[in-house]
């Protein structure tokens, strides 16, 4: 029998509504796949059919991201995407659940995980620590008052500004392929067809809220945010891709933070979506890893 695609499903949180894809065979253990910053649950396709016949696959999109909605202040604190995660799991009743997530999304798994250690069986996250030790340093040079006052004029230059308009769906394509040289034009075709809209007028769109470039201030501190991390205790994997701008943990000292169920898989000739750029070899560390 020819297998179909996912059924399109919603929650509320926070006054929200909130899409995900569900992939059917509810009997079978829940798997969530968490998409990054941008993207959207259907750029997990190509994975949720590797593993829907062994798993119950659930992939969210976040808020502002993909098919769930845009939030009326246009501020996306990683606390909220960590709520809306936790309400998921416990509306669903997923818990103990597994997890594979990739970038903004791996961030996202990792605090809820350090959080409720106790509701996730494994963990896969895809370059989800955030800044590198280099890079927090760097921030640090700026008082605190100044990133909050450039993030006040990123959101007045959100506001001010027209959502991107392409005037072909093969426009955005190509700067969908511009973005990740890796991907085949299939793949590229692909995620554009699923994350982008067209408008009235017949242009195309990215359906991801443009006011996502103003990264908002509020946050856990630094601190807190290793505490988290000291909190996972399921097996949990990190995988990097060595082409990515992305700090390897094992190579900048913050596994230090880890215990020893965390380890660390890194790929050659991958950059930050590894889940694309190597799919095969992939797909296979991570059913092995969770099975």
């Amino acid at each position: 029998m020819e297998l179909i695609g996912p059924t399109s499903q919603s929650f509320i949180s926070q006054r929200t509504r909130l899409h995900y894809a569900d992939w059917g065979n509810e009997d079978a253990p829940p798997l969530i796949l968490l998409h990054g910053g941008r993207d959207h649950c259907r750029s997990w396709d190509w994975m949720a059919e590797k593993l829907r016949k062994d798993w119950h696959v659930i992939c969210p999109d976040l808020r502002g991201h993909g098919d769930s909605e845009w939030t009326n202040t246009g501020v996306y604190t990683v606390s909220s995407y960590v709520y809306d995660l936790a309400q998921l799991i416990h509306q669903l009743e997923l818990a103990p659940v597994t997890i594979v997530s990739h970038s903004l999304g791996g961030n996202v798994t990792m605090r809820y995980t350090g959080l409720y250690p106790e509701n996730v069986r494994r963990l896969v996250a895809i370059e989800g620590l955030g800044p590198s030790p280099k890079v927090q340093e760097k921030i640090a040079e700026t008082p605190w008052y100044e990133h909050r006052k450039q993030w006040m004029e990123k959101k007045r230059d959100a506001s001010a500004r027209s959502i991107k308009k392409y005037d072909t769906f093969e426009a955005a394509l190509d700067r969908m392929h511009e973005a990740n040289s890796y991907l085949s034009r299939s793949q590229a075709e692909h995620l554009t067809r699923n994350g982008a809209i067209r408008n009235e007028d017949g242009t195309w769109s990215w359906k991801f809220d443009p006011h996502l470039h103003a990264w908002p201030q509020d946050d856990i501190s630094l601190a807190q945010l290793e505490e988290l991390w000291g909190r996972i205790t399921c097996p949990t994997l990190l995988v990097y891709g060595n082409d990515s701008w992305a700090s390897n943990p094992e190579d900048d000292g913050r596994m230090v933070h880890f215990g020893d169920n965390v380890k660390v898989s890194a790929y050659e000739r991958a950059g930050h979506w590894v889940h694309h750029d190597r799919f095969d070899d992939f797909v296979a560390e991570v059913q092995a890893f969770i099975e």
